[in-house]
């Protein structure tokens, strides 16, 4: 059954656009899995993006949205602080990280308020 969310639509594809493109680098190379999971339950759309990357190191979680930090070489380190901001200003949402293994991958989710369509 479809869901509706009130989207700002260039910003939100730009947001999963960047989550998709960290997933991408993590990887490294052409092994692995990306998915986007996405579901609906108590008036909230969930969206899960996980990849089977390198991931990221249990320290490091709380810095992973701070404007300048980056685990790549190349980059400014503003995208995913950019992506909060997006999902959480524009959208009245979350964007968090919710399971990192180094070796393993990486899981972030956007929650965002269901609207009626």
């Amino acid at each position: 059954e479809p869901v509706y969310a009130e989207l700002n639509t260039p910003l939100f594809e730009w947001v999963i656009e960047n989550l998709l493109k960290n997933a991408l680098d993590a990887l490294g190379s052409d092994q692995g899995s990306i998915t986007l999971d996405a579901s609906s339950s108590e008036g909230i759309i969930q969206i899960d993006i996980s990849d089977t990357g390198k991931g990221i190191d249990r320290r490091d979680w709380k810095n992973v949205f701070r404007p300048g930090f980056s685990t790549k070489k190349r980059g400014w380190g503003l995208g995913l602080s950019l992506a909060k901001r997006i999902v959480e200003d524009y959208h009245g949402g979350s964007l968090s990280l919710v399971s990192s293994r180094p070796g393993q991958g990486t899981t972030f989710r956007i929650e965002l308020p269901e609207s009626a369509s």
